[in-house]
């Protein structure tokens, strides 16, 4: 596995992993430099497919991709899972699935319960995130006690100084929230706002029921536009190619 790569710090339970890629490794070229591992970005189809198969057997696992089109749609993901399924989650008590979601600068959000039997993951762009994304893939956790029991790392994503939206979007979290104001600072133009969208997603989880949280803090270091040598952003190149954060059972 690349040194580059980042596993989360988070209490996960004995056999559950996860990680999240970043450039570094693969074979693409370009503005796909490295591990690009979307196969719907305009990269060549064998470059991505060797990425793929690299990705795979670094982690020992069997990563499933989804068609993700920001919507609230959550896949369980049986053993014969297969590529392709539209959801922006996932969900699983297979062991060596692993629940993956591709990015370029929305925030991928990696769960497990305290008792590592169950595992998923939610690929929270703006949309999802208001739409409830990761409320629809925390109900995945009833059984197992709920949200109080569930175990949340927040993966990298566009920075909050990096992220200018319109006004629709602050009010769309603020018709649900009062405290989603807190995520939003005035940008120079008028209308426009700049947006933590960690720092909401981690309001979303909080009131979800949701204590305990790890990863991105909103700090530069998680930024993906800030970090062009280690991640892809579709917000700062335009063409781009996606990382991958995802979590499996042994």
């Amino acid at each position: 596995m690349p040194s580059d790569w980042i596993v989360p710090d988070w209490p996960a339970p004995p056999g559950v992993h996860a990680v999240c890629t970043t450039r570094a490794g693969g074979v693409s070229l370009g503005n796909y430099q490295g591990l690009n591992l979307g196969d719907h970005v305009g990269d060549e189809a064998a470059a991505v497919r060797v990425n793929r198969q690299a990705f795979a057997d670094a982690i020992g696992a069997r990563p499933v991709f989804l068609q993700q089109v920001h919507a609230t749609d959550v896949a369980v993901l049986g053993s014969g899972a297969i590529d392709g399924r539209v959801a922006d989650g996932c969900i699983t008590v297979q062991r060596r699935i692993a629940c993956t979601i591709m990015v370029a600068d929305c925030l991928p959000v990696l769960f497990t319960d305290e008792s590592g039997e169950c595992v998923a993951a939610a690929h929270a762009g703006w949309r999802g995130l208001a739409a409830g994304i990761l409320e629809r893939t925390l109900d995945g956790f009833g059984a197992s006690g709920g949200a109080q029991r569930v175990i949340a790392w927040l993966g990298p994503c566009i920075g909050p100084d990096a992220f200018e939206v319109g006004d629709e979007v602050r009010a769309a979290f603020e018709s649900m929230s009062p405290d989603a104001r807190q995520c939003f600072e005035p940008a120079q133009a008028q209308g426009k706002w700049m947006a933590d969208l960690a720092g909401l997603a981690r309001q979303r989880l909080h009131a979800a029921g949701v204590t305990q949280l790890y990863g991105n803090d909103s700090t530069d270091a998680w930024c993906t536009v800030h970090n062009p040598l280690r991640f892809f952003s579709h917000r700062r190149d335009r063409i781009s190619g996606r990382f991958a954060a995802c979590v499996w059972r042994d």
